[in-house]
């Protein structure tokens, strides 16, 4: 092993699962500072600890964007993202800079899949609201108001069906969902499976029971699901998303939900993250917040910083990278 290679240095933003932290410190190839916290680094120290690392292991709240790679400095060889989005990282400066970048994609699918169906499950049925009944001694007579529309004979809308939206679509159908709509950029051939129907997104917000948002974040669907989005919605639909917090304009969909524009939401995915907690939506019983947990078990979590830990490795030598993103 060249002296080079041993003291390359590398940055981790936050407590990671043990099992990448012990492919990093037995690999021989750098010296490991690490933010030692479940909280998200702040900004100012996040500027502070990069200052000449070779390598970078981030998080999907750490925005990597031309201030930190002006902080790191030029001896940055690669950026390793905990994640499978990275709408985080500014891309096209980080190319300019030839830095490579790794991606934790796939790994997640199934996790994310079934918190998905877990809290469409536990808004549509009111499960939160019918908990805290239960603390208050409510006589079950009494609870007619926490009445809902069940899957069965329903239609879902699934706004993306990449890798996590199909794992969506099949885990659905079982609670025999009437039909499935799904759009997106193209039609799916995998829709087959599911018996999916590839329709614009103006046809598919008003025939939903139930809308699932399952698309990356882009320009096109940044804000995506605002105002008009929400007025064309049924009354009795359930809104879902576990994408990204900016697809939806929060404001508006504050607006929907008191207004009873549509039935309730359930976001495992906000803006910020995570919300303040004063924000509007925490007041509303028919909105659930979850702290964007879709990944968050413990085999998932496992594999994923391990697959980050080998980008990283691979970025720093100049080898092969499990899951690099390409640039």
């Amino acid at each position: 092993m060249q002296a080079a290679e041993k003291i390359m240095k590398t940055f981790v933003t936050r407590r990671i699962p043990q099992e990448g932290m012990e492919i990093l410190s037995t690999a021989g190839v750098c010296e490991v500072s690490l933010w030692d916290s479940d909280e998200p680094i702040p900004r100012s120290e996040l500027l502070k600890r990069v200052q000449g690392a070779h390598g970078l292991l981030c998080m999907l709240s750490d925005k990597i964007d031309v201030e930190v790679l002006d902080a790191t400095g030029p001896n940055l060889k690669v950026i390793s993202t905990l994640s499978a989005g990275f709408d985080h990282l500014a891309l096209s400066e980080i190319k300019k800079r030839g830095i490579r970048v790794g991606y934790t994609p796939d790994v997640l699918t199934d996790a994310t899949a079934e918190l998905t169906v877990a809290l469409l499950l536990a808004t549509a049925r009111r499960l939160p609201e019918g908990v805290e009944e239960v603390k208050k001694s409510v006589s079950p007579s009494c609870l007619s108001s926490l009445a809902v529309w069940g899957l069965s004979g329903s239609t879902v809308g699934i706004i993306g069906l990449g890798r996590i939206g199909m794992a969506i679509a099949r885990r659905l159908m079982p609670f025999g969902v009437k039909k499935i709509l799904y759009s997106g950029r193209t039609a799916k051939t995998q829709a087959a499976e599911v018996n999916g129907e590839f329709v614009p997104l103006d046809t598919l917000v008003p025939e939903s029971d139930f809308i699932v948002v399952s698309c990356s974040l882009t320009p096109e669907t940044q804000g995506l699901c605002d105002k008009a989005f929400f007025s064309k919605m049924k009354n009795t639909a359930v809104f879902v998303n576990s994408s990204r917090g900016a697809v939806v304009n929060q404001e508006d969909l504050y607006e929907a939900l008191s207004s009873g524009q549509i039935a309730a939401a359930g976001l495992d995915v906000t803006t910020p993250e995570p919300l303040p907690t004063n924000h509007p939506l925490l007041t509303l019983k028919n909105c659930v917040v979850l702290p964007h947990i879709g990944s968050a078990t413990y085999s998932t979590r496992g594999v994923m910083s391990a697959l980050a830990a080998r980008n990283l490795l691979g970025g720093l030598q100049g080898t092969d990278m499990p899951s690099e993103l390409t640039i």
